[in-house]
């Protein structure tokens, strides 16, 4: 009985780092999901039509707005208790993860725009216009 209350007392730690190792993960995951959503909406914005762009404006806040609520929910969620089963703690990434997978879109790179080429130099027409230069004497 001695012998399981002292295994019971050393795991309690382990079970408490995996809950914060867990959470560690989480914040990891919302904080790349949030880049790529904001990446995204930026994309979204340089191909939008200027009348379109209150619209899209809306939609986006709406978007990062449900994001952060589904981000906190989850850190809420983060079971810390000794007794959360740890392996269920992938089962809980992983449904966190499919959750905020409708906020992850397809990144595509927009094709940066040529710099125009530059305007051509007329030649100095040096002695033309000028006085020619004397010898000094």
């Amino acid at each position: 009985m001695r012998a399981a209350l002292i295994v019971l007392v050393a795991a309690a730690p382990a079970f408490a780092q995996d809950a914060g190792v867990q959470r560690q993960l989480l914040q990891r995951q919302q904080s790349t999901d949030a880049f790529d959503l904001q990446l995204r909406q930026s994309q979204d914005a340089l191909r939008a039509a200027p009348g379109d762009r209150p619209a899209l404006e809306e939609r986006q806040r709406s978007e990062s707005q449900r994001l952060d609520n589904l981000s906190e929910q989850q850190l809420r969620d983060v079971k810390t208790d000794a007794r959360a089963q740890p392996q269920l703690r992938p089962y809980e990434l992983q449904k966190a993860d499919i959750e905020r997978a409708p906020f992850r879109g397809p990144v595509v790179e927009v094709p940066p725009k040529p710099a125009p080429p530059p305007a051509k130099l007329a030649p100095a027409l040096r002695g033309v216009l000028d006085p020619p230069l004397e010898p000094a004497r």
